[in-house]
C-alpha cells in the first residue's frame, strides 16, 4: 500500500483540476459545494472548503454570493498550461542532474537536446 503524503485538502483541488482538465466541469459551471466535496471524500467540510479556497485563490473558480463556486472562463487553458509547465520542469531537472552525474558538459548536454529536436522534426 502506498502512503499519500499530499495533504487532504490538495488532493480536493487537484481531483477539482482533474475534473476541469477532463470537461467534466466546463467553463462557468457550478462545482460541488464544501459540503458536497466532504461527503465524496468522506473529510471535513473546513478542509473541503480550503480546497475550494485554493483554487479560488489561483483564479480557476470564482464565487457567486449566495450561489457558490463555478470555473473560470479560461481554467481549462491555464490549468493544461500548468500541468504542462510543471512536468517539463520537472523532466528538465532530471535531465539536468542525470548529465552532470555522468559528468556531461552543458554545452553536450545542449547539443544532445538540439540534435534530438531535429531529428524528431524529421520524423
Amino acid at each position: 500500500m502506498t502512503v499519500n503524503h499530499t495533504p487532504i485538502y490538495q488532493q480536493v483541488a487537484d481531483w477539482l483540476e482533474n475534473e476541469i482538465l477532463t470537461g467534466h466541469y466546463q467553463a462557468h459551471a457550478r462545482v460541488p459545494s464544501q459540503y458536497q466535496l466532504a461527503e465524496l471524500f468522506t473529510i471535513n467540510p473546513a478542509t473541503a472548503g480550503k480546497g475550494l479556497t485554493l483554487l479560488l485563490e489561483q483564479n480557476i473558480l470564482y464565487k457567486k454570493r449566495g450561489l457558490g463556486m463555478f470555473v473560470v472562463e479560461d481554467a481549462q487553458q491555464r490549468l493544461q498550461y500548468k500541468r504542462q509547465h510543471v512536468t517539463l520542469t520537472e523532466l528538465a531537472q532530471a535531465l539536468i542532474t542525470e548529465a552532470r552525474r555522468v559528468e556531461l558538459t552543458d554545452e553536450a548536454l545542449i547539443q544532445l537536446i538540439k540534435t534530438l529536436q531535429e531529428e524528431g522534426a524529421r520524423d
